[in-house]
């Protein structure tokens, strides 16, 4: 699969991901003398293709870069959510390829990806994308939150909207409607729909497309549900729920 971000320093690398969930600095972040990080979980980035949030810290981290690559201990390449200027002017003195734009939550350590700097895409070879929605029943100032049954493959027991797979042939709009239907009885139309994010599973990555209703009707749940409630955004963050509940309703301003 491929995810598109932004090119921001041309080239072409493959190897293995090193994911930092968090901002960083190259200057005190990083041996230089071995390519081991200092911060987080550890890890080697030499050779590897390098994901971490932000750049941070003292401009003299561009000059850091450079003096990895010249020991031949630099990353591969580096791929961040939001790339500043200090790693930026790292990896182009460097000779790195940097793509930006990227949903660090969406890589995992481990994962074999190739970064094209030119196109501004990521490329993980060993995993598949599947393109889903997630439907969320407003009702005055509370919404719809329904557990998945022991059935379900994928969460079950965990509380979520309707979600589903959009068919070949089908926009967000028209898959967010039958799913609703499907899973609740409900007949309503999408009063909005919000930007897509990713979320990794085992050997997946969904495109989560959030998709918001209004409706009074109670559901008539099918056999993918066990029980529903009528929660507040609040009270929906601190359920036991499917993997990023939080940014879907976020990203309907809920």
């Amino acid at each position: 699969m491929i995810i598109n971000g932004r090119a921001i320093a041309s080239g072409r690398a493959e190897g293995e991901v090193v994911v930092l969930n968090d901002d960083f600095s190259f200057l005190g972040g990083v041996d230089t003398a071995t390519g081991e990080l200092r911060v987080g979980g550890g890890g080697n980035i030499s050779g590897r293709i390098f994901a971490f949030r932000r750049g941070k810290g003292s401009t003299v981290g561009s000059y850091t870069i450079f003096d990895l690559k010249s020991k031949g201990l630099a990353p591969a390449g580096i791929v961040n959510a939001t790339a500043e200027t200090i790693v930026t002017t790292g990896a182009v003195i460097a000779d790195i390829p940097l793509v930006d734009g990227i949903d660090i939550e969406a890589l995992c350590t481990g994962d074999r990806a190739i970064i094209d700097g030119d196109a501004g895409t990521i490329e993980l070879p060993d995993l598949e994308l599947r393109e889903v929605v997630t439907g969320i029943v407003r009702r005055g100032d509370q919404i719809l939150l329904m557990r998945r049954s022991d059935e379900e493959h994928h969460f079950p027991r965990s509380w979520g909207g309707a979600s589903g797979r959009i068919e070949e042939g089908e926009g967000p709009e028209d898959a967010a409607c039958r799913e609703l239907m499907e899973e609740t009885q409900i007949d309503a139309r999408p009063v909005l729909i919000g930007k897509p994010f990713l979320v990794r599973g085992e050997g997946i990555i969904w495109r989560v497309h959030p998709v918001l209703f209004e409706a009074e009707a109670e559901p008539t749940l099918n056999w993918e549900h066990c029980d529903y409630r009528w929660v507040s955004p609040v009270e929906a963050v601190g359920m036991d729920t499917v993997p990023r509940l939080d940014e879907v309703l976020s990203r309907l301003g809920l």
